[in-house]
């Protein structure tokens, strides 16, 4: 079977299709790996759930940085491809990778040699919970270069038209995500359960399958790795290509990671239970947002191949008919989380106190989700035009407004349900600014190529 899509000559809509639902569907097996980690975490009690979720931001925050090299990388062999530069696009893949392997070395080493002052800065007051995140951020972070990889190989591949390969290696490792987690967790035979840690140690082994996995796919590829060379250097001309693309995308994320710890701080102000409500909340959450991910990933690599051929009317119909299904699923996701929040979060958490929480947490979360999907599938499209610049400075302005209307909200009767409502209006604002900035872009762009 074909595992590469033509994005530059196959209809528009079957080809994003063809090319999104892998994706998609991608995102929904990496969201079942934290699923998978919380039901069972969920089962050890609230206060390793809030350990998992405290040490768990600096895991998002690392995203942030291995997005440097995923996104320059995506984006530079998107367009090389557009462009019929085969060899170029090798050389951009290899650089992706060399910065994504430096970085992820340099990220462990910090994480572990700082875990005390990164976990101290939740304020966090049980010595169980401070302890078992300090090892969970040990492991997952310390031996974070198989999440660096996958993620690089996933953009890359993508670039190139192959959604398929990062699917079904993402499929491979949660099923050993979903074995492990009990056996470690709760031990089996002569393996001692292990609660938190084994939660850790069952992440980072099926990522590491995963990363086996994609090692193995790509051994016969004859588009772009047949040419990639680890330990050969790379040109200094795509490696600035690469930053210039990448380093505005990293930044992005890592200052919305690092507005969430923010958030996380005075979410902890109300009790190390709230930290659980945020934790599990925002994973159910994640239903959404990682499925728009997804198909932002799809319409990056659709756009970045045709405008790197000056297709400008496959271009602008390609956003179009993204937006539209990005419309639909997020009203759907929003009356999910509105009306069937109870169900879902006690599948996590028993707790009735918590629930309680945890209801008003994926309710008020749920009136931004259409916004947020349209947010999220807008940046994937300016990236693929190379405006990563553009899309990190409107993303990092309406997202630190969060702490100031949290701070502001919080001194309310909404109390910890204000910082919810600051996260949601943020994100219905980003929606409509992204959407009317691309639709500008969009008018600019010449009717035909």
């Amino acid at each position: 079977m074909k595992r590469n899509i033509d994005l530059l000559h196959e209809p528009i809509l079957p080809a994003l299709t063809r090319l999104a639902l892998p994706i998609m569907a991608t995102s929904l097996v990496q969201m079942a790996y934290n699923l998978t980690d919380m039901a069972w975490i969920g089962r050890v009690g609230v206060g390793a759930v809030s350990a998992v979720g405290s040490a768990s931001m600096f895991t998002w925050f690392s995203q942030g940085v291995s997005n440097l090299a995923k996104m320059g990388g995506q984006v530079k062999v998107a367009h090389a491809l557009g462009q019929g530069d085969r060899k170029g696009a090798s050389e951009y893949a290899q650089g992706a990778f060399q910065i994504g392997i430096l970085f992820a070395l340099i990220f462990g080493f910090l994480t572990i040699t700082c875990r005390k002052g990164l976990i101290g800065f939740f304020n966090m007051k049980n010595p169980e919970i401070i302890r078992n995140a300090e090892l969970y951020l040990m492991i997952t972070c310390g031996l974070i270069l198989f999440s660096f990889l996958n993620v690089i190989f996933t953009g890359v591949l993508t670039a190139s038209g192959d959604s398929r390969t990062p699917f079904l290696s993402n499929v491979i490792g949660l099923v050993i995500n979903m074995i492990l987690d009990p056996v470690l967790i709760f031990g089996l035979g002569p393996l001692p359960p292990m609660g938190v840690a084994g939660a850790a140690f069952a992440t980072v082994g099926a990522q590491a399958v995963v990363t086996a996995v994609f090692l193995f796919s790509i051994r016969r590829d004859t588009i772009l790795f047949d040419k990639v060379k680890i330990l050969r250097p790379t040109s200094m001309v795509h490696m600035k290509q690469i930053l210039r693309i990448g380093f505005p995308a990293a930044v992005q994320s890592m200052i919305y990671s690092g507005i969430s710890m923010v958030l996380t701080r005075l979410v902890a102000g109300f009790g190390d239970t709230a930290i659980a409500v945020q934790r599990v909340g925002s994973q159910i959450e994640s239903v959404s947002w990682m499925t728009a991910d997804g198909f932002a990933a799809a319409i990056n690599s659709f756009v970045g191949q045709n405008f790197g051929a000056k297709q400008w009317d496959r271009v602008k119909k390609g956003y179009i008919k993204a937006a539209r299904i990005m419309f639909l699923w997020g009203m759907f996701s929003t009356g999910l989380l509105i009306f069937a929040a109870e169900p879902i979060f006690r599948i996590f958490i028993y707790e009735t106190n918590v629930v309680a929480d945890g209801i008003i947490y994926l309710q008020v979360l749920g009136v931004s989700q259409m916004f947020m999907c349209e947010e999220i599938l807008t940046t994937g499209a300016l990236s693929g035009l190379g405006k990563t610049m553009q899309a990190s400075v409107i993303s990092i302005i309406l997202t630190s407004a969060r702490i100031p209307m949290a701070l502001l909200f919080v001194m309310t009767p909404l109390g910890l349900s204000g910082i919810w409502w600051a996260i949601t209006l943020s994100s219905v604002l980003k929606g409509i600014v992204y959407m009317i900035y691309f639709m500008a872009i969009m008018r600019k762009m010449p009717e035909t190529a």
